[in-house]
């Protein structure tokens, strides 16, 4: 990650907790429910962030549950799970201080597009994953509605002076579509078992517009729902759930 977004990323996380976290988005709802019948046993999240969907993972899945941090804030909240708690950084040059093999799953959400040596860690992510393990990953898929709409009208995908995306600028160094992930992901080893596209539910942003108009939320969410019978190129932010030496037809869940 960039130097200069670090401090930004710091202040958006002061004052926030588990209990206190307005920006919910709607992968963290996803989990434990998408490893469906796979019986993960040792499963790390990568980047835990504040620990909303370890949490969710530690309350409601059997499991040996690492997590891993570089903020402060988030660690301390981290350490309240109880869970095995590491702090490496991700982006760095040299190998991750994990062992060959030894996870079932790998969560890496909302991270790469953050990373400047990311052929790298991906490598690296190959490497720790059992051969019949499973990496569920996921980035903000550029060529979504969500994204194209605003730079038809001429707007930037984040702007630099804006509040509400000023640390995206600075902190979103890698821009991926649904399709370019699949393709870079296949030359590292990886192929799509299922893509999982979530309906707008349990965001903060889709909480506030049903609390105006539930009419208007129900129209959203539908409206949603047959785009992505369509395809998993208009999702903003499908979890996409990588295996290595897979060689089925994936599948596509909308949840």
């Amino acid at each position: 990650m960039r130097t200069d977004s670090k401090a930004l990323e710091a202040d958006r996380m002061q004052g926030l907790s588990v209990e206190n976290y307005p920006i919910l988005h709607e992968r963290h709802r996803l989990f434990p429910e998408i490893f469906e019948q796979r019986n993960h046993k040792n499963i790390i999240d990568i980047s835990a962030g504040m620990g909303i969907i370890a949490k969710r993972i530690k309350d409601n899945y059997p499991c040996y549950l690492s997590c891993n941090e570089v903020d402060e804030t988030c660690l301390k909240q981290l350490e309240k799970l109880q869970v095995n708690l590491s702090s490496f950084d991700l982006d760095a040059t040299e190998a991750l201080p994990l062992e060959d093999q030894s996870y079932d799953a790998i969560l890496c959400l909302a991270t790469i597009e953050h990373l400047v040596n990311v052929d790298h860690f991906i490598t690296e992510l190959h490497r720790v994953l059992k051969d019949s393990g499973r990496l569920y990953l996921s980035v903000p898929n550029y060529a979504a509605l969500y994204w194209m709409i605003p730079l038809v009208m001429g707007k930037t995908f984040h702007d630099p002076l804006d509040p509400k995306s000023r640390y995206e600028f600075y902190a979103h160094i890698r821009y991926f579509t649904y399709h370019t992930l699949v393709e870079y992901m296949e030359h590292f080893g990886f192929t799509v078992d299922t893509v999982y596209l979530p309906l707008p539910e349990g965001s903060s942003h889709f909480m506030k517009i049903r609390s105006r108009s539930k009419a208007i939320a129900f129209l959203i969410r539908n409206f949603f729902r047959l785009f992505y019978l369509a395809s998993p190129r208009w999702h903003q932010e499908p979890v996409v759930c990588f295996a290595k030496n897979y060689h089925e037809k994936p599948r596509k869940v909308i949840l």
